[in-house]
């Protein structure tokens, strides 16, 4: 196990180039008006001023706003460097071997590049040192624990198939609100795309969505609230938050979902927001290279801790954060 110390990052990263090859419905249309179309995060005078910097290419050739384009032309943006939004730069290697590396995740750094992260990531961290190390799944910003990387192609194609065949044991530990009646029931709620006010579409409880499996199990009961394991069979985006305000309890703090399922009535909160308690306890799955069976855990903070564990290690209660003692009786 090899444990990684807060790294400084540069106040601005390395810039990124953003590539993509045209698809046929682009025939004939301008450069400027299908960038505008495409990627609406940004003003048609903001697309024109990169243009016009010389930071768009077509074909690795600068391009200008009237270009008109045709499929299967390559089409760069050079993003300069940027000063990314903070995160926690650290992890811990919980395994690794030749074909897989499994990291531990802090609540707070994300998995991968987006919203305004690119160094600031789990996934740039572990390629610092393992440059061919590629992520088979990814856990929302906020939730810590395990994550599993291959460094294989044969790895990851093997792995993926056992993700694809639901043979991944995944476990989690969550906090949750309210007061359960029984001591662990299943949640069957379909999950799929609902309307959101700022970012279009966000994945809800919904009769049309795809279908998804959770078990969850209550291991400590606090005041207002309960603390529990969720095992899960499907990967539905945001499952367990949903899950469980599916059946009445939300995550206690979360931000985005009521109970039911549902997004709180006039909410403006995105997926990304902080606020709520989940990490990621456990993996299992066969090696990809000889079969055998791999369980990968990962310790839950303090918060997430049971009574007898924090006991265990020698932690107690009154240094939990103020979440956590509020809801403890």
């Amino acid at each position: 196990m090899i444990a990684w110390g807060t790294l400084r990052m540069p106040d601005t990263n390395s810039g990124f180039d953003y590539q993509e090859r045209l698809g046929p419905d682009t025939a004939g249309r301008f450069l400027l008006d299908y960038l505008c179309r495409r990627y609406p995060h940004s003003t048609a005078e903001e697309w024109s001023e990169r243009i016009a910097s010389g930071l768009v290419l077509l074909d690795n050739r600068r391009a200008d706003s009237a270009s008109v384009l045709r499929p299967g032309q390559r089409l760069t943006w050079r993003r300069p460097p940027w000063i990314e939004p903070e995160a926690p730069t650290s992890f811990e290697t919980l395994y690794e071997d030749e074909d897989l590396l499994a990291a531990a995740k802090s609540a707070g750094l994300p998995t991968l590049p987006g919203a305004g992260f690119l160094q600031n990531t789990l996934l740039h961290l572990v390629r610092r040192s393992a440059p061919e190390a590629s992520p088979l799944h990814r856990l929302g910003r906020w939730t810590s624990g395990v994550v599993l990387f291959a460094r294989t192609r044969a790895s990851r194609a093997a792995l993926s198939h056992q993700w694809a065949q639901r043979e991944i044991g995944k476990l989690y530990r969550a906090l949750a609100a309210g007061e359960p009646t029984q001591d662990e029931f299943p949640v069957s709620a379909p999950i799929g795309p609902v309307p959101h006010p700022t970012l279009g579409t966000v994945h809800a409880a919904d009769p049309a969505g795809k279908p998804a499996q959770s078990r969850v199990s209550v291991l400590e009961r606090r005041a207002g609230a309960f603390l529990c394991g969720v095992r899960i069979s499907t990967g539905r985006p945001h499952q367990i938050r949903i899950h469980l305000a599916a059946a009445g309890h939300p995550l206690a703090g979360d931000p985005l979902y009521a109970a039911g399922g549902g997004l709180q009535a006039g909410t403006r909160a995105v997926p990304g927001d902080p606020g709520y308690l989940l990490h990621a306890a456990e993996l299992r799955f066969r090696h990809p290279k000889d079969g055998r069976e791999i369980a990968i855990s990962c310790p839950p903070p303090a918060a997430l801790r049971t009574r007898a564990e924090l006991g265990k290690a020698g932690i107690k209660e009154n240094s939990l954060c103020k979440i956590c003692k509020g809801l403890t009786p």
